[in-house]
């Protein structure tokens, strides 16, 4: 078991996910385009631009860990409202209700252990796959034609006058389709940043199952990751070499994991540890990545109880 240890001022980040084309190491599989995190960048900004957001989330952190101990968690199900913003310039970008719906549908199943691959859970890992049973519901779409060629993790699209500000934020979910460059598949803030910016960013081509898509990154398991992020769940590897993601049954990573690694894979942190490869909140490929574990779950769950972070989307 990991020894949980509370983050330092730095816990917060927000977490942009990018692709690129380098060779992937012998422990991955033959993915040609990988995840990767520009998130220390990202987090060097916001702090430099709110000095109070690290306390915040060092608050929100001792409120989760003293939940999590005294069993103030929700009892009920979470619904979460969902507006997506989709920003265009080109006819494929302009994505379709069905394509948004796949994504919601993705969201559904994973966060209600319905996927599919769920089965696949190896079982070293049986006794820790979690059915989180948070479920999402699309509210609305909000289409807007735009100039901008490509965004960046600038938060340029939730603003009304380069992108679509969020929909009352502090009850609603709020994503963003839209194209990222720089090879970015998406980014989340979590909780304790500013409402104004508050929600998750996805490129159109990693959004849902259908339409636009393109593997690896076609299950919509982007999405997933980002949503988790949101939740206040950190990468599995604690952004550190065999750091810690502040949840005691997930074993310690060196770092992060691309394609599909086989099984099982070996980290060489202290005890040596079968890895969780297949978390989503690890940085392999969609069709790697189909389960979160209780400890995440908890972690989750302590947002929406009453004085949590999220508690105003209430049951």
């Amino acid at each position: 078991m990991k020894k949980i240890m509370l983050p330092a001022l730095a816990f917060m980040m927000l977490f942009s996910c990018q692709n690129d084309t380098t060779e992937t190491t012998a422990q991955n599989t033959s993915a040609s385009l990988r995840r990767g995190c520009a998130s220390q960048e990202v987090l060097d900004a916001q702090m430099k631009a709110d000095p109070t957001l690290a306390l915040r989330m060092n608050k929100i952190e001792e409120f989760t860990k003293n939940a999590m101990l005294n069993g103030r968690l929700v009892n009920g199900k979470v619904q979460i409202p969902v507006v997506v913003n989709v920003l265009y310039r080109t006819t494929a970008e302009n994505i379709s209700l069905a394509q948004i719906q796949s994504q919601i549908d993705v969201l559904n199943k994973d966060f209600n252990a319905t996927n599919s691959d769920f089965n696949s859970v190896p079982a070293l890992f049986s006794g820790v796959k979690a059915n989180v049973g948070i479920s999402f519901v699309l509210q609305s779409v909000v289409r807007k034609a735009t100039t901008t060629t490509s965004f960046s993790t600038n938060d340029a699209m939730k603003k009304a006058s380069t992108g679509i500000a969020p929909t009352t934020p502090t009850t609603v979910l709020n994503m963003w389709s839209c194209n990222l460059g720089g090879g970015i598949l998406g980014y989340a803030q979590f909780p304790g940043g500013a409402s104004s910016t508050d929600g998750v960013v996805i490129d159109n081509n990693a959004f849902g199952t259908t339409g636009t898509v393109a593997a690896p990154f076609n299950l919509g398991r982007t999405a997933t990751h980002e949503v988790g992020h949101w939740m206040n769940l950190r990468h599995i590897w604690g952004d550190a070499t065999c750091g810690s993601d502040l949840v005691s049954d997930t074993p310690t990573h060196n770092d992060a994991n691309y394609g599909v690694p086989a099984y099982p894979h070996y980290s060489t942190c202290t005890g040596t540890p079968v890895e969780m490869t297949m978390n989503y909140m690890d940085y392999t490929d969609d069709r790697g990545m189909y389960m979160f574990s209780n400890g995440q779950k908890s972690r989750m769950a302590a947002l929406f109880v009453s004085g949590g972070s999220r508690a105003s989307f209430g049951i």
